[in-house]
């Protein structure tokens, strides 16, 4: 994350961390990037709703073009994982109920705060969320991409609307588990509408737990939503891996937790990309034996920006370095060797 302050501006600097990893038939998904100020919780997040940020999105996308890849990107409404001095005009998170996460987040400063009481939407206030979505979609295009994925996963607006643990409301958008998944389809629908179904994807965590993510409903939920998506005809299904903590590098793989792209691959009925703690021998298997379509990956690819020719050739990996994730300049995220470079030295 190193969008250009004020504004949450993309710029030069991204636009070479992404053409640095393209590759002809590639597809890189964007970092998480903000529908408008009200979705912001994070420092050094990019935005997709102003024209500068667009402009500045336009030299990323041309970069990974010019090397025959292929680029979507990743809209997000954060939910009540903001902080009220990130919000406009100060005002507090919104979310499906008010209910706060237990624990600590970051004010606008970076210093660390107990996160506050969300504010519970109105029902009247959802149609202008989905309108954002459908802004944040046309204006993705406009920059360059050749499509979207929203964002469903990891404890953040969508997702908190899925789950029953912070949706608590009496309304369509609450109680079953058909209207909890309202506001996602809606979402998806209105995005589909916009820039059609094959431009979209989406991204789910199933039972990740992250961010206070807890639902009585177990299985039934995703059934649900997961076979609701399969008839939208989207481009892909992103899921991913319970069992991958992407928050703590020392944390073990979780080998008994449910291998959710095998679980639902006949529920969805299209293209499934899985991600969640994968290294190329655990990639190409899951791919070679169905449970998958391909695999994401993440921080392999911040460390090694040409990831897929390192797989081809079974050469080793850079580390990367957790430090430099967040916002800097160009050390930890344009400056990791190549792999002609590695073997040069």
């Amino acid at each position: 994350m190193r969008a250009k302050q004020p504004g949450n501006i993309p710029y030069e600097l991204n636009a070479e961390y992404y053409g640095q990893r393209a590759s002809e038939g590639g597809l890189q998904i964007s970092e998480a990037t903000d529908i408008t100020p009200q979705a912001h919780g994070y420092l050094w997040v990019p935005g997709i709703y102003s024209d500068e940020q667009i402009a500045g999105w336009r030299l990323a996308t041309e970069a990974v073009h010019a090397k025959g890849g292929f680029f979507f990107n990743q809209i997000w409404h954060v939910g009540r994982v903001s902080h009220s001095t990130m919000q406009p005009q100060g005002a507090l998170p919104i979310a499906p109920s008010a209910i706060a996460i237990v624990g600590d987040h970051m004010d606008a400063d970076g210093k660390p705060v107990p996160f506050e009481t969300p504010r519970a939407l109105e029902t009247g206030e959802i149609a202008a969320i989905i309108d954002d979505f459908v802004l944040a979609a046309r204006n993705s295009r406009s920059a360059g991409f050749d499509g979207v994925e929203i964002h469903g996963a990891n404890g953040y607006l969508l997702d908190q609307f899925l789950h029953d643990g912070s949706n608590q409301r009496t309304d369509e958008y609450g109680g079953s588990i058909e209207n909890r998944s309202r506001l996602l389809l809606e979402v998806v629908d209105a995005v589909a509408a916009a820039i059609g179904a094959d431009r979209v994807g989406v991204r789910l965590s199933p039972w990740s737990g992250i961010l206070d993510m807890q639902d009585s409903s177990g299985l039934a939920l995703w059934e649900y939503a997961i076979a609701e998506l399969g008839k939208r005809n989207i481009a892909y299904l992103h899921l991913i891996e319970p069992r991958s903590d992407f928050t703590n590098d020392e944390k073990p793989l979780d080998m008994e937790a449910p291998d959710v792209a095998s679980l639902f691959k006949k529920t969805f009925g299209g293209p499934i990309i899985s991600a969640g703690g994968f290294v190329p021998e655990t990639a190409a298997s899951t791919v070679a034996s169905g449970k998958s379509d391909a695999v994401a990956f993440g921080r392999p690819f911040i460390a090694n920006p040409d990831l897929p020719e390192r797989i081809r050739k079974g050469a080793p990996l850079n580390k990367h370095n957790r430090t430099t994730f967040y916002g800097g300049g160009a050390e930890g995220y344009t400056d990791y060797p190549f792999l002609v470079d590695a073997q040069a030295a």
